[in-house]
């Protein structure tokens, strides 16, 4: 049987604490020596922790199920980063980068304690940095970081902890946390539930309701792997990712990432369902890892989504020109054939009611699935079109 998973990466945690005075820069403070009730019992005092406070995860699994074990005793609702799986979904309330930015500002900013798991250097999770400032002007910053050299050099920490974010969450755990009411998580949770629900859209092929029906069909354990592009936005909002590990994605916008991703996640955990997405663009960068995933046996499905184009390129030329388009256009092969010719078992799909069954068909066979879903440029995001981009 493979190992699990066991390596943690590196994470930070920062609680932010809304306070009338700043302090300057703290150096650095050894966590050994520590206590909690003693340094860090003012974060969950009254005044401190009002209802709604919540704390934003972003972990390993083992830092995640302490954080669990914490919101059992103090509910609160949360985020996560965007390409950070959730495995809560009573109080999670979305994804910092991929929710809607106006609500998630809402409901970060206004609080005044705030937790963060993971490093704070982009944009996405931030919201262009909106969401922590580096002066983070009337609240307070303790900074959790393996890395000494990385405390106070872009965010200025009042207190600062070269620490990994386990034995700091350990050290959280020993807090007498008052009990707080879960009015707040309750209407942030709805709010996340809504929005990622898709609604059905005008469109031939409405990739919101094949993540659904792939919800639907599919056990929540399931790997999801992509590569980058615009089409990784569909299951990004709308699949529920489950228990760790169930997604592999690139950080610095890989394409090609997701087939070959995919055939190492199906060889190390057989007995789990595995689901390659790649864009047109994205498969043509290294869709010839089908003969690798078919040569050793990898068992997975390989979603090929359509366009006809780079989506996320296009999407920036309208943006910015609405109506240049430039390099951006493909003359794609047949995926479907291409993939038969690597041994696969293949299907096209070109309408909405017509996934289910392919769905379906395809989770009957065994080695590698492929679908060739046919989607239409215009519904460039999972939330907005070209022409809404070009008249903006």
């Amino acid at each position: 049987m493979p190992r699990p998973w066991t390596r943690r990466a590196a994470v930070a945690l920062v609680i932010l604490a809304s306070l009338a005075a700043q302090a300057s820069a703290a150096d650095p403070i050894p966590l050994q020596g520590m206590t909690a009730d003693r340094d860090l019992g003012w974060l969950f005092t009254p005044a401190a922790a009002p209802p709604g406070a919540y704390d934003v995860f972003r972990s390993s699994r083992p830092i995640a199920e302490l954080a669990g074990e914490l919101r059992q005793r103090d509910p609160a609702p949360r985020a996560d980063a965007w390409r950070v799986l959730r495995s809560d979904p009573i109080t999670a309330f979305g994804t910092e980068g991929r929710y809607d930015r106006s609500r998630l500002a809402r409901l970060f900013v206004g609080r005044q304690v705030q937790v963060a798991r993971g490093a704070l250097e982009s944009g996405t999770e931030l919201s262009s940095y909106t969401l922590i400032t580096p002066e983070h002007p009337g609240q307070k910053l303790i900074h959790v970081y393996p890395d000494p050299g990385e405390l106070n050099r872009t965010y200025r920490a009042d207190l600062a902890i070269p620490s990994d974010a386990f034995p700091f969450a350990s050290l959280l755990a020993g807090l007498n946390q008052p009990e707080q009411p879960l009015a707040a998580a309750d209407e942030a949770h709805a709010e996340y539930l809504a929005w990622s629900t898709p609604a059905e859209r005008d469109l031939r092929l409405d990739l919101g309701q094949c993540v659904l029906a792939m919800r639907e069909a599919l056990p929540t354990d399931t790997i999801i792997c992509n590569g980058a592009g615009n089409y990784s936005g569909w299951w990004h909002r709308y699949w529920r990712y489950g228990v760790e590990p169930t997604q592999l994605a690139p950080t610095a916008g890989a394409m090609g990432y997701g087939v070959p991703a995919a055939t190492a996640a199906a060889l190390r955990y057989p007995d789990r369902k595995v689901v390659a997405l790649a864009g047109d663009g994205c498969f043509l960068m290294n869709g010839q890892e089908l003969a690798t995933a078919v040569g050793h046996g990898a068992d997975m499905l390989v979603l090929v989504i359509d366009n006809g184009g780079y989506g996320t390129i296009r999407m920036h030329q309208e943006r910015e020109y609405p109506g240049r388009v430039s390099g951006t256009a493909l003359l794609n092969p047949e995926f479907a054939a291409l993939g038969r010719a690597y041994g696969c078992w293949a299907e096209t799909v070109e309408t909405t009611d017509a996934f289910a069954p392919a769905l379906e068909r395809a989770m009957a066979q065994t080695g590698v699935r492929l679908l060739h879903l046919k989607t239409d440029s215009e519904a460039i995001t999972a939330g907005t079109t070209i022409s809404a981009i070009r008249k903006r």
